[in-house]
């Protein structure tokens, strides 16, 4: 059974930077895809980022490529997303999901396995 832990979100100001970390426990990562979605309050669950861990390849919602950027700690199983020129439209409660096999990359909720309990992001203006 996969664990995902999300940590670092908090309440910044718009224009601020801040990064998240989602650590795994329970299996050998090798195959696996993890990522990072978000849910705002009334919207549906948003895709943000995604890297294969084994090969560390990845790929962000083309509205966020500017801004964030998803990398992976492979000693720690930890994923991070970075979130850069934050804006009040970013808020909301980001989820890590893991997925245990595969070799494309996915963006659909359904497509993963394994979810976090969310950490909240809340960006002021």
């Amino acid at each position: 059974q996969v664990q995902l832990v999300e940590s670092g979100g908090g309440l910044v100001q718009a224009g601020d930077s801040l990064r998240l970390s989602c650590e795994a426990s329970g299996r050998t990562f090798s195959n696996d895809h993890m990522a990072w979605f978000r849910q705002a309050p009334g919207k549906e669950r948003e895709f943000v980022a995604t890297i294969r861990w084994n090969d560390g390849g990845t790929y962000i919602n083309y509205s966020m490529k500017d801004r964030f950027s998803i990398s992976r700690d492979n000693a720690k199983i930890t994923v991070f997303l970075q979130m850069n020129s934050l804006k009040p439209e970013d808020t909301a409660v980001y989820y890590c999901a893991a997925r245990i096999s595969g070799s494309f990359y996915y963006t659909k909720a359904y497509e993963y396995d394994y979810w976090g309990q969310g950490t909240q992001v809340t960006v002021s203006s």
